[in-house]
């Protein structure tokens, strides 16, 4: 369970970065709920801000987890109502970032349970797998679905990412996988210690 996490700093420049601990980057489209994901992983209320209106976030947002790890939270993609530069820009920070960084050990993509994967979001995880990098799949909301339907709508989202390796359910209501998730990424980030 983690004990200690803080806010550090955002950027949009990779020059401002930080690169003295080992970073895992969260992907996901606008309103996925990677925000609530990093304050019920984090055990924290508001440490990542929870907004109603999706979109809010547009840098990339590094968050210290007990001088272990930075969380670094990306800007959702897909979100309509942005001009089309802002997306192309944040699309290239992504890039950059996931491209770039020296200390990157693992890539959390976030899928909504109820939705399943997005165009956007196969569009990512492909390119994610085609540049080897190391992707964990965590899908949100799980607890937005009857538990009738659970199963079913979990075999459909395995199949339409090509039933990935790193893949876990859950839910900021129920806490499922929470504590898989975070010794998975406590595991990713000494790899190569």
């Amino acid at each position: 369970m983690i004990k200690q996490a803080q806010y550090i700093k955002s950027i949009t420049d990779l020059k401002d970065g930080l690169h003295d601990l080992p970073s895992i980057l969260l992907l996901g489209r606008s309103n996925v709920g990677k925000s609530s994901f990093i304050n019920a992983l984090t055990n924290r209320k508001n440490l990542a801000r929870v907004s109603n209106t999706p979109g809010k976030t547009i840098t990339l947002n590094f968050y210290n987890v007990e001088n272990s790890f930075y969380l670094v939270d990306a800007p959702g993609y897909g979100y309509a109502r942005r001009s089309k530069s802002m997306q192309d820009a944040f699309i290239i920070m992504i890039r950059d970032f996931m491209m770039q960084s020296p200390t990157l050990k693992l890539v959390c993509m976030l899928i909504d349970f109820k939705v399943g994967p997005t165009d956007d979001d196969l569009f990512t995880y492909q390119f994610l797998i085609e540049n080897n990098m190391n992707v964990m799949v965590i899908v949100t909301k799980k607890d937005k679905i009857p538990k009738t339907h659970q199963f079913k709508q979990e075999q459909t989202i395995k199949k339409m990412m090509k039933n990935p390796i790193l893949f876990y359910t859950t839910s900021i209501v129920t806490k499922e996988n929470l504590e898989a998730i975070e010794l998975e990424m406590r595991n990713q980030v000494k790899m190569d210690e």
